[in-house]
């Protein structure tokens, strides 16, 4: 079996971009209830202060969105290489699905029910 580097790479890269969209998500939530929060204060410097936060959030929201988007690509794109290598290695595949089915079942069979010695 062959190890590809770009792939464990690419894993990692979702990692990550998965994490920067939870926490693009919890600022974006946190912004919202801060301008709320804020909404009775009628200073000028506190308007200007919201209406940066809320620009910055309307940015980070379609960002949210764009990252969404190429999350649900990935897994499209993850899908069909990995049919493409089922197709490309039928054999391998309906060996490695056996081999795991086998070693499924003596681990399930080596159990026993409750109550039995």
């Amino acid at each position: 079996m062959e190890i590809y580097f770009g792939e464990i790479e690419l894993a990692r890269s979702r990692l990550a971009r998965d994490r920067v969209l939870a926490d693009l998500l919890t600022l974006a939530r946190d912004s919202e209830e801060l301008l709320k929060a804020t909404a009775q204060d009628a200073s000028d410097r506190t308007q200007d202060i919201r209406t940066r936060l809320n620009e910055t959030l309307q940015r980070a929201k379609a960002t949210c969105a764009q990252l969404q988007q190429q999350a649900v690509a990935g897994t499209w794109e993850a899908a069909q290489k990995a049919r493409a290598l089922v197709h490309k290695h039928p054999y391998e595949s309906v060996g490695v699905a056996f081999g795991l089915g086998l070693l499924l079942s003596a681990c399930l069979a080596r159990r026993k029910p409750a109550g039995q010695p």
